[in-house]
């Protein structure tokens, strides 16, 4: 049981006192804002502390802890910037900012972008010009030399890379970024730290305190009952999840590599130290945190250690803390998980925002099969969320693809699973007969065929094969598909994410395999440096990068200029088509008048036809405009040319 209102307001009452004195230089100085928080303090105190007390309850210390928090927040309140204070009230009045169709995403790596930091200043005005209002900056923290996972293996939250820049320059580009318009998204590894950041430097040295940030053991005893129940993630690099540290004769719990130390949320203080971590990064100016690995996060023995109930408490008590000190602060889960477990991870109180990696993996697949079962299914069972929240949806990101789909949704279609994701890994790494797809193998297991792509957009999409062996009709078919793909995460609800590079087709750069420290990882083949002679080619409407610019441009523009793509809203719209993809986008007006929007997307390189009933039944009028191509026509059967997107505006 959690604690009573009336325990939950003594509580208050009690530690209000300490925090005005504790807390009395900056409360004097800065009065209004020391106002403001007690308000806040006052408004999500019960839910904090309710989730703090379900957590860590049972520590002899516990309001010692709870002290120590509130009065972290306090501070890093008061350190806010006016700016970013006045941001917060903003956001506080109009909460759900982020589903307006303005909303598009990109994401890049600040060195294969633009050398540093200092560089994307520069950047800003291609940003706008793409339409960009989010960026993502992959991880950009200090790391260790060599094999860091990507920068995922932070060794201080508080110190940007010296190859990238300095925090300053963060704070300098947030700021810059936010007065054009474009909020600054940066991820919040809080599942682990490197082996070389302070804490466990200080662990190894042998301090008992630092040693409890981390779940460290002193033989395999521990470690061998929890790994009966625990999966494997990086076999190849470490067999189990755990590695023998010879600087203190410990076994230190490590999920992902080596290198990368679990932190024991179990442990009040660590969770009170990743609070102010994560606050640091707001005060910055970021606005939107990717919140990594967030099913790792809890250990419980006897369990498989993912997606545990305390992994949500944990989450929502960092939201608490954000709703007092950064209000304007968003979260979006990386959870690539099963999709049952997927969607337990968003809501106003967890996680605002989330990943949608089932779409992402169902799209090329549509595109693999020419068939849209799957991603109808998808749509109609699992694509709805609660008010207040939303999809990120995109073709592809940093990360492998996974074929995410549920063994369960597949079987209702009648599809081995099994051999169904053998399938795909042989059609995206080439492999099979009459491909066009040309990704590689990441994580192969020889023995099962278990595997997932890698690959940019364009090469998984064809056109990396087109222009190396095929037509001139090889290579417009790939564009469409790309289009096509891109065309559907633009309109289909919640906010479209682009990684940078893909709006000019940028192929596969086999060149990480001159790297030791990249070799072993295949998805270092679509990271590749942004080709800057392309992007100078994107106003050649006869160029390959030309025709994927500006056609992804004019999809860009249609989605802003139409409120009706905002929001979650989408109903499925059967097209009696198995090729044909078909949603309805609604936006209530005034006058109880809704717009509705009918979207098909052809799946296949052949025309496809979706019936006039069809287009009667969703969109309740004998009456359309095609917004892709200002065409009105009456109500008729609709011919779709091959890959071809069509946007129908039903007229009254």
């Amino acid at each position: 049981m959690g604690p009573t209102e009336r325990q939950t307001q003594l509580t208050l009452s009690r530690l209000i006192p300490c925090l005005e004195v504790r807390c009395a230089d900056e409360a004097k100085q800065y009065p209004q804002a020391w106002d403001t928080f007690l308000r806040r303090l006052r408004a999500h105190f019960p839910r904090l502390f309710t989730l703090y007390y379900r957590l860590y309850a049972g520590q002899y210390d516990f309001f010692f802890h709870l002290e120590d928090l509130v009065i972290t927040l306090a501070r890093m309140w008061l350190s806010r910037s006016s700016d970013l204070q006045a941001l917060d009230g903003m956001r506080e009045s109009d909460s759900r900012w982020f589903q307006s169709n303005r909303l598009l995403g990109g994401v890049v790596y600040v060195d294969l972008y633009a050398g540093n930091l200092r560089g994307l200043f520069g950047k800003i005005p291609y940003f706008k010009e793409l339409g960009l209002t989010y960026l993502h900056l992959m991880p950009l923290f200090r790391v260790p030399a060599g094999e860091n996972d990507g920068g995922y293996a932070v060794s201080s939250y508080r110190e940007v890379n010296p190859t990238l820049g300095t925090m300053e320059e963060l704070s300098e580009l947030a700021y810059e970024l936010h007065q054009n318009g474009i909020s600054l998204v940066l991820d919040f590894i809080f599942n682990h730290t490197s082996s070389e950041h302070e804490w466990a430097v200080r662990a190894i040295a042998g301090d008992q305190d630092y040693q409890d940030y981390y779940r460290i053991f002193p033989d395999r005893t521990i470690p061998d009952q929890y790994e009966k129940s625990l999966r494997e993630i990086f076999p190849e690099e470490h067999p189990g999840a755990f590695t023998y540290w010879p600087e203190m004769g410990q076994w230190v719990w490590t999920t992902f590599h080596s290198n990368q130390w679990d932190l024991n949320y179990a442990n009040p203080v660590v969770f009170n130290r990743m609070v102010e971590e994560m606050l640091s990064l707001a005060n910055r100016g970021v606005e939107v945190l990717r919140l990594d690995a967030v099913a790792f996060t809890w250990k419980q023995l006897g369990t498989v250690c993912e997606n545990l109930p305390e992994a949500h408490v944990l989450i929502q008590a960092f939201n608490a803390a954000a709703r007092i000190a950064a209000p304007s602060l968003l979260f979006k889960s990386e959870a690539i998980v099963h999709p049952d477990e997927v969607v337990k991870y968003i809501s106003p109180q967890e996680c605002q925002l989330s990943y949608n990696p089932l779409l992402m993996a169902l799209l090329w697949n549509s595109l693999a099969t020419r068939e849209v079962r799957m991603l109808n299914q998808a749509l109609r069972d699992r694509f709805k969320l609660p008010p207040g929240c939303a999809w990120v949806n995109y073709i592809r990101c940093h990360d492998d693809i996974g074929w995410t789909f549920s063994d369960e949704d597949a079987a209702r279609l009648g599809i081995n699973s099994y051999d169904h994701r053998r399938f795909l890994n042989e059609f995206y790494t080439g492999r099979f007969e009459g491909s066009f797809a040309r990704g590689l193998p990441f994580q192969q297991n020889p023995l099962t065929g278990d595997a997932r792509i890698s690959g940019t957009c364009a090469s998984l999409a064809g056109l990396e094969k087109a222009l190396q062996e095929d037509t001139q009709e090889e290579v417009e078919l790939a564009i469409k598909r790309i289009l096509l793909i891109h065309g559907v995460i633009l309109t289909i609800g919640g906010i479209p994410l682009i990684y940078l590079g893909d709006e000019i087709g940028i192929l596969n750069d086999y060149s990480f395999r001159n790297d030791p420290s990249k070799v072993g990882d295949s998805r270092w083949v679509h990271r590749a440096c942004m080709d800057w002679d392309k992007v100078a080619d994107r106003e050649n409407p006869h160029s390959v990068p030309g025709k994927i610019f500006q056609g992804l441009r004019r999809l860009i523009s249609l989605r802003l200029a139409n409120p009706v793509f905002g929001g979650s809203r989408v109903e499925v719209a059967d097209t009696a088509n198995q090729a044909v993809l078909g949603y309805v986008r609604i936006l209530e007006g005034q006058n109880l008048k809704a717009e509705r929007v009918l979207i098909f997307a052809n799946c296949s390189e052949k025309p496809q036809v979706v019936l006039a009933n069809q287009l009667r039944l969703y969109g309740l009028s004998y009456q359309f405009t095609n917004l892709i191509t200002g065409k009105e026509f009456p109500l008729q059967d609709l011919l779709l040319e091959p890959y071809e997107l069509a946007c129908l505006r039903a007229r009254v």
